[in-house]
């Protein structure tokens, strides 16, 4: 292989050689070249020692996961969560040490790339360490496959709305072009570092972490992903909890990744602080559902869509969406496929952005388009999880063309507006200024827990005795020429398929435009 450095210092400069891989050398000693192996990891042709702390690259057999054996004092995992010593010692632990360039080639398949640069790293813009994955597959069934402990943090708390700015960040990963790369992984459940019994000693009431790491491909630190020049790389994650996550901010800039996850997609978790970007590339995500519940992307904060090509499924069988953040969705470009059954606040720049609520779930399978009124396709998508709820995003879309929603090439009839939850704005007004879900307000002096006398000799349990004559089983008769099994008319000029929806003042139609911005439609 040959080893190019970079010509731009600070720059993260991907070279692209006849029968050589992209590299991304940033530091005087150029890229370390790690051949993975069960039997033994090689860094530049060289075995690489075991043990030696003093190393910039050395492995050992010292994972960090969650024990099985422990009382409740130990941490929050159940059994489900717990893995043996000897389960653990089968994992070759891959440490990096020092900053550089590392490039990835090989299969590890029990063990983990583990990147620390020491408690001081986070404070020091040296600190950084970047992974290029040129065929590297790596299987962890213990706990993350990568992960990123300490190194520079270059985030902050940005403003509402805004991306943070990661050129700086310590943790680097770049998906090579031409390449393939696996990573398979599992999680560690929350260990305690300190904890607060209850006054009976039955349960933890406070605690301090040690341990956490919910994703197969995790970060402590904000972290940077790209591709090559050439954007052919591609990164699939299989997790059996979350899939890609970080403690801090995650910005995705290029590659193809593929995530299929048994809880969140992408997970970013410091609350109300955290950003997840797309700013190119590919990003597909399905949820499997392994763990009962799942987001597509959730960011404890904001989620910002600046281009690239992003498709999430949400759980099929929970609460979840497609696209979760606490702070809002930003749409500013891009193209965006988003199925699930929740949907957070989405702010949507003048770019088009259309979301249509379904008032069952959709089963998977079904092929779904949008079209325009010449049948040309602009948009499609086959879901793999049902769904209730579908956004849809993209340069494509223009705001004087007529559209449909197809569904296996039949068109589905939409009203605009109406029909959304999980935050998609208020509800009806309720009166005198209530608020959605609030009690209503009770006369003066009366408690909630009062509640009317019966009249004397009445059983509130009673139920009112039927007319004279009638049995309580009895229905009214339907007026004359009506068969019970008959229903109403719709009004004049209103067909089966275009009919009024619970919660819109529109009529469904085949056709609709779109206006800059958000759209929202019922099904």
């Amino acid at each position: 292989m040959t080893l190019i450095r970079s010509l731009c210092a600070g720059l993260c400069a991907l070279l692209l050689l006849p029968g050589s891989p992209a590299l991304a050398a940033e530091n005087d000693d150029g890229a370390i070249v790690l051949t993975l192996a069960d039997g033994g990891v090689l860094a530049d042709g060289a075995p690489v020692p075991e043990d030696d702390l003093s190393a910039a690259v050395y492995t050992a057999h010292d994972i960090v996961y969650y024990e099985a054996g422990h009382d409740f004092t130990y941490g929050e995992g159940a059994e489900e969560d717990e893995h043996t010593p000897e389960e653990a010692a089968e994992h070759t632990v891959v440490h990096i040490a020092r900053a550089g360039t590392y490039v990835l080639q090989g299969v590890l398949e029990k063990g983990q790339i583990a990147v620390d640069l020491g408690e001081d790293a986070e404070s020091d813009p040296e600190a950084v360490v970047t992974l290029v994955l040129d065929g590297a597959d790596v299987t962890c069934a213990v706990a993350p496959a990568v992960i990123f402990y300490n190194v520079y943090e270059c985030g902050g708390e940005p403003d509402a709305g805004a991306a943070p700015d990661l050129s700086g960040a310590g943790a680097r990963v770049v998906i090579a072009d031409g390449s393939e790369n696996n990573i398979s992984g599992s999680y560690v459940a929350r260990i305690y570092k300190s904890y607060t019994l209850s006054e009976d000693g039955s349960s933890v009431v406070d605690s301090k972490k040690l341990h956490k790491y919910d994703g197969a491909f995790y970060s402590k630190m904000s972290m940077l992903i790209s591709g090559g020049p050439e954007g052919t790389g591609v990164l699939n994650i299989t997790a059996e909890n979350e899939g890609l996550d970080t403690e801090m901010h995650l910005t995705i800039d290029g590659g193809n990744i593929n995530i299929r996850s048994g809880n969140d997609g992408v997970n970013v978790n410091e609350d109300d602080v955290s950003v997840a970007t797309v700013n190119g590339g590919t990003l597909s995500v399905t949820v499997t559902g392994q763990t009962g519940e799942g987001d597509g992307i959730d960011s404890n904060g904001a989620l910002i869509v600046n281009g690239g090509d992003v498709t999430v499924q949400a759980c099929s069988r929970s609460a979840d969406a497609g696209l979760d953040a606490a702070t809002g969705v930003y749409i500013n470009g891009g193209t965006v496929t988003a199925a699930g059954s929740m949907l957070d606040p989405v702010q949507a720049s003048d770019q088009c952005c259309a979301v249509f609520s379904f008032p069952q779930a959709q089963a998977a399978g079904t092929r779904y388009a949008l079209t325009d009124g010449e049948g040309n396709e602009v948009l499609a998508f086959t879901p793999e999880n049902d769904f209730s709820i579908l956004l849809v995003s993209s340069p494509a879309l223009e705001t004087d063309t007529e559209y449909s929603l197809t569904g296996d090439g039949d068109v589905i009839p939409v009203a605009a507006g109406g029909g959304f939850g999980g935050g998609m704005g208020p509800g009806p007004a309720m009166p005198g200024g209530q608020e959605q879900g609030q009690p209503p307000e009770l006369p003066e002096g009366m408690d909630l827990d009062d509640a009317p006398e019966p009249p004397e000799g009445v059983d509130p349990g009673d139920a009112p005795e039927p007319p004279e004559g009638m049995d309580p089983g009895d229905a009214p008769e339907p007026p004359e020429g009506m068969d019970p099994g008959d229903a109403p008319e719709p009004p004049e000029g209103m067909g089966p398929g275009r009919q009024l929806r619970t919660g819109t003042t529109a009529e469904t139609s085949d056709t609709f435009t779109l206006s800059p911005g958000l759209n929202t439609f019922t099904a």
